[in-house]
């Protein structure tokens, strides 16, 4: 009978043991390191060694973003194929500024991480530019799981005698081990070469081999399947921006009166965008005491 308390007594504390095991933070962290992908749609690469989560991600909805129809179905098309497995190409966005290249990047890994077949398995992570030569760490981290990833670099160039892109150079395609085959990489540039004018032209006149210099640098930039151009846009795709913004977020004004309004506000910033036009809306609504939520 003493026996039989003693086993009964041991059974309890070590079921009281466990429950408490289970409770203790270093419990959580190792369960959620299992799988550190689950926990949110997007993440920041820290050049530490680890990933920051994203609990809301700051983006435009897709159909808000006009004059831009070509560039956003191309690169919908390329990343339905990569997150169904399929071959799928690096996209460079480059041109002019605020005609929301990094939106749509955002906006498309939205749209098609909602869909029944994807369910998800998308992840978008952000690197940012100084972090570049942490690249091949992060494709080390990334390659070893069951998610799929759409990387992602906003406004990337470089300037001076930044070496940092032949990093970039390794990983998009020259590695031994290349880019792993769930990970796909986006960039937003200002440039089509990502390379600085000074910078070429610096190569050109200390090489040895000026020709072959330059063109190392320059063939950056071809190492992306998918080069997608931006360019200002009209003023009708500016108005329609525009439009498109205050129906979204209910703000009632005449065409007549937006029009009027919304040029006069695109003539002092000397420009004509997307940012432009969200500039102009933001101030509207404000004036308007409208809180810019969908209606």
């Amino acid at each position: 009978m003493g026996a039989a308390r003693e086993t009964a007594a041991l059974r309890r504390i070590a079921d009281a043991l466990e429950q408490i095991a289970t409770t203790l933070p270093g419990a959580a962290a190792g369960t959620a390191a299992a799988d550190p992908f689950s926990s949110a749609e997007a993440f920041v690469w820290n050049p530490a060694g680890r990933m920051i989560a994203v609990p809301r991600v700051s983006r435009v909805e897709i159909g808000l973003l006009k004059g831009i129809d070509r560039m956003r179905d191309i690169l919908i098309e390329n990343t339905e194929r990569f997150a169904h497995g399929l071959p799928a190409n690096n996209a460079l966005l480059w041109g002019a500024r605020g005609m929301g290249k990094s939106s749509l990047v955002k906006a498309a890994h939205a749209s098609v991480n909602a869909r029944r077949d994807v369910a998800g398995k998308l992840k978008l992570i952000e690197i940012h530019r100084e972090d570049i030569e942490s690249l091949p760490t992060l494709m080390t981290l990334l390659r070893e799981s069951d998610f799929r990833f759409l990387v992602f670099c906003d406004d990337l160039s470089f300037d001076g005698n930044d070496a940092s892109y032949k990093s970039l150079k390794a990983v998009l395609e020259g590695g031994i081990e290349g880019r792993p085959e769930n990970v796909v990489l986006y960039a937003t540039s200002n440039r089509r070469h990502l390379l600085s004018r000074d910078m070429i032209e610096n190569e050109r006149s200390t090489s040895i081999n000026p020709g072959e210099a330059v063109e190392e640098k320059v063939s950056l930039s071809d190492r992306f399947g998918l080069w997608l151009g931006f360019h200002r846009c009209s003023q009708d795709e500016y108005l329609a921006m525009v439009r498109g913004y205050c129906d979204h977020y209910g703000i009632r004004i005449g065409d007549d009166e937006l029009h009027r309004d919304a040029l006069e506000w695109s003539t002092t910033r000397g420009a004509r965008s997307g940012r432009v036009a969200w500039q102009y809306v933001q101030d509207l609504a404000g004036r308007r005491k409208v809180r810019l939520s969908p209606k």
